[in-house]
């Protein structure tokens, strides 16, 4: 297995942001990327970025089980995720018939031999959203934004047999060279969030490149720019004025996923706070919380406490009347404030 000195220290480390308790679940930063990113061939079971329901199986199915990450500072190379747990990939004719000229001679079908919606299809990006967990009367789910990790301690990057990957020092992406990629697919084993996809057409591995063409535009990542709800945020862990850092530094009131896996993430998560589960009797238990406190610790470890904790008493202030600096960003009065340094209109730039 391949070790830690390989890693490469970026001089400064670009992350995200997600309110869990703002996020609605409507896909725009799945579908934004989407189209921005993983349309050519090749790419169609492809989603960068997907926006799971918990409790649930992810995407691919079971991704949380199949290994990978670091154990006694040694990179793992877990399970290889299969096409079937990923849940392939649909494309139909659009072009010809919305573009085509040919009116209503011609129908939408199916491409490529791509499954047909009717065929016995067992999973995809997103098969099991809203259905949550708990039981009558206090069930439960959130939704649960998920794309590359850009990780401090990337094992992908550690295990890479033609030295492909490798995380840029002037924001910390984690990237590939297409061009030294050899198919070899050790990245996807490696990485235990299993956010890294295959594409057969052209024997390369791909995933989540954090929309590094638009940031060196000024632009902010698709996914953060297009959310509708201001629940996703960007910024510099160093830019201690910035939304991001104080969230992750000072407030300590977002977290990583799964912080056990070693990888050191840069996807940082706000836990959703939930209303009192109700008594047999239809009273609330105001002492108690409808999500378990420990499945968010299975999700996001001990410190997912300490963050509610806080949550409720800024929760508290702001319903006595007072200030919450915290409050304040996560409502996010200025639109632009989830964008951090990357502010400029996409309608500005002349794309190359």
């Amino acid at each position: 297995m391949a070790t830690q000195s390989k890693k490469a220290d970026s001089q400064r480390q670009l992350a995200w942001v997600f309110d869990l308790n703002k996020c609605i679940g409507c896909q725009t930063c799945s579908v934004a990327c989407k189209i921005l990113w993983a349309e050519e061939e090749g790419t169609e079971p492809m989603w960068w970025m997907t926006v799971n329901t918990q409790p649930g199986r992810g995407a691919p199915r079971d991704w949380e089980t199949m290994g990978g990450g670091y154990k006694n500072g040694e990179a793992q190379l877990g399970n290889l995720p299969t096409e079937d747990e990923f849940g392939g990939g649909w494309d139909y004719n659009y072009e010809e018939v919305l573009r085509g000229g040919k009116g209503r001679s011609v129908h939408l079908q199916r491409k490529n031999g791509l499954p047909r919606a009717t065929d016995a299809v067992r999973w995809g990006p997103n098969w099991d959203e809203d259905e949550g967990g708990g039981e009558w009367p206090n069930p439960y789910f959130f939704y649960l934004p998920r794309l590359c990790n850009h990780c401090s301690s990337p094992a992908c990057v550690e295990v890479c047999p033609s030295d492909a990957m490798f995380k840029r020092p002037e924001d910390g992406l984690v990237l590939r060279d297409e061009s030294r990629c050899q198919g070899v697919q050790n990245c996807s084993r490696a990485c235990p969030y299993k956010k890294i996809y295959f594409n057969k057409m052209r024997n390369v591995s791909q995933h989540c490149i954090g929309c590094f063409p638009r940031i060196e535009q000024g632009v902010a990542p698709a996914c953060v720019r297009q959310c509708p709800g201001r629940a996703a945020f960007i910024g510099f862990l160093d830019d201690e004025s910035g939304a991001v850092s104080r969230f992750v530094n000072e407030w300590k009131v977002a977290l990583p996923l799964h912080p056990e896996f070693g990888t050191h993430p840069n996807v940082y998560y706000v836990p959703p706070l939930a209303p009192a589960p109700l008594n047999p009797d239809g009273s609330a238990n105001e002492g108690g919380s409808r999500i378990p406190p420990e499945y968010l610790e299975s999700l996001f470890g001990p410190d997912v406490h300490k963050a509610l904790d806080t949550l409720k008493a800024e929760l508290g202030k702001k319903r006595a009347g007072e200030g919450s600096a915290i409050l304040d960003a996560l409502i996010v009065y200025e639109w632009k404030e989830v964008l951090g340094p990357y502010t400029k209109d996409p309608a500005e730039i002349v794309w190359k």
